[in-house]
């Protein structure tokens, strides 16, 4: 990913750089002031903003480009990375078994199976459940094409069910309307980071019969009803992109049960039965046998040194992500033309994304002119997601079908992604929030 050269190496800093000590925790959003007045005041419009200042106007616009989301790599990765290179394993070995053995142990899981993707681990479960032709697999249509794209690569066919207007995760509801006598398998996603209601899944899952298999590809490391997503016995596949959470530049992690794992790993390799450090470290020995027609998805060592050194940074990574969150949130909430974000009281959102949505008829221009007036005024954005069922393959696939998925479709149009991420100083989400009400300010109805 390019680096920001505005932002480039700057640390992670505590919570009292960002909001004054007041008792609150990193979790709360930025502390009430007295007197603070509406941003969507036209006459007189003040934000309070990240450093604690209120301002009548907006400081002069951003000289450089402030990337969407650049990754945060430390020496010490750097460090990781050399000392892997330099030793006798590049590929899947020991320090790829440590990040699943401390990986599992994070969240608390059964075990953990480290892939080159969050696509792979998807993949791979439906591979290893056994889930292929004639079967039918639900999911959301407000996700990547990744997590659609798996069930036709294993021959299942793919059912959208709308998603929830707040959470924009997958409705229970909805997915409950679905099921037919073909259906095997539901993929909830959680969206931006935001937990599905796992409770009302996997009772539906339970009363049908079917599998659940978790796209968490956003979720590292949030939380439902105080559990880590994650910790299940069901299947659940995290994403280490450049862009997430967590990093190791490719690559993703799947958990659940044991069993389960032990069933995943070799459809994971070719179907083997023993990886390279099985069959070449001191005892053990070069045979092995292939079980099934597997595919090729390991992680190498050089992309698991990176993993451990980000999962022993992640909980610093969070606090930074939620600061932000804190003051996006106290610029934002008030003004009528913009919708925050929601996070339900019962879940600890991941906070991947922050995706802002825009109230029709509030402003004089579209979701696309919006983007495109923030990148005038250097700032980097992005759009999560385009509807599955918009997308040319899918459009044609579902072309038959009275297919109506409103919710998606509407909160498409409206979303804008913000930048956030640790790397952001003060002054970049200062820069951010300038940007954001300026823009609101110009084009107001």
């Amino acid at each position: 990913m390019p680096a920001d050269t505005g932002t480039a190496e700057q640390p992670v800093r505590p919570s009292s750089e960002v909001f004054p000590s007041n008792g609150a925790t990193d979790s709360m959003v930025a502390p009430s002031r007295p007197g603070r007045e509406h941003v969507h005041d036209v006459e007189h419009p003040v934000a309070t903003y990240v450093d604690g200042t209120r301002r009548i106007r907006p400081r002069a616009p951003r000289s450089t480009f402030l990337a969407f989301s650049p990754p945060m790599i430390g020496e010490e990765e750097i460090s990781a990375v050399v000392d892997t290179l330099r030793s006798d394993w590049l590929t899947t070995g020991p320090k790829t078994r440590a990040f699943e053995d401390e990986f599992a142990a994070y969240l608390g899981a059964s075990g953990a199976l480290a892939l080159n993707s969050c696509t792979a681990g998807l993949h791979t479960a439906l591979a290893a459940l056994g889930i292929g032709a004639g079967d039918e697999v639900i999911t959301t249509p407000l996700t990547f094409a990744a997590s659609v794209n798996v069930i036709e690569h294993v021959g299942a066919t793919p059912v959208l069910a709308d998603v929830e207007p707040d959470t924009l995760c997958i409705d229970p509801e909805l997915v409950a309307r679905a099921i037919t006598p073909r259906t095997r398998a539901i993929i909830p996603v959680h969206y931006a980071g935001h937990p599905v209601e796992l409770d009302a899944i996997r009772a539906i899952a339970e009363m049908h019969g079917l599998d659940v298999i978790e796209d968490a590809a956003h979720a590292l490391p949030g939380k439902y009803k105080g559990v880590p997503i994650g910790q299940g016995e069901n299947p659940v596949a995290f994403s280490f992109y450049a862009t997430k959470n967590l990093t190791t530049a490719e690559g993703g992690m799947l958990t659940g049960s044991r069993d389960f794992l032990e069933r995943a790993r070799p459809v994971s390799l070719h179907g083997m039965t023993k990886d390279a450090l099985r069959r070449y470290e001191k005892g053990g020995h070069w045979s092995y046998d292939v079980v099934y027609p597997g595919f090729k998805y390991n992680m190498t060592d050089i992309q698991a040194s990176l993993g451990l050194c980000q999962l022993r940074k992640l909980e610093s990574f969070q606090r930074r992500r939620r600061q932000v969150v804190a003051a996006y949130h106290s610029a934002f909430a008030d003004d009528p033309a913009l919708e925050i974000p929601t996070e339900r009281p019962h879940v600890e959102h991941a906070w991947h994304l922050y995706v802002l949505r825009l109230r029709r008829g509030a402003l004089r221009i579209s979701r696309d002119r919006f983007i495109e007036e923030l990148k005038d005024r250097n700032i980097g954005t992005s759009v999560h997601f385009i509807p599955i069922h918009m997308l040319g393959y899918y459009r044609r696939k579902f072309r038959s079908t009275t297919l109506r998925l409103p919710v998606a479709q509407d909160n498409f149009e409206r979303m804008i992604s913000l930048p956030l991420n640790p790397r952001l100083t003060d002054t970049d989400v200062n820069d951010v929030i300038d940007a954001v009400m300026d823009v609101v300010r110009t084009h107001r109805r």
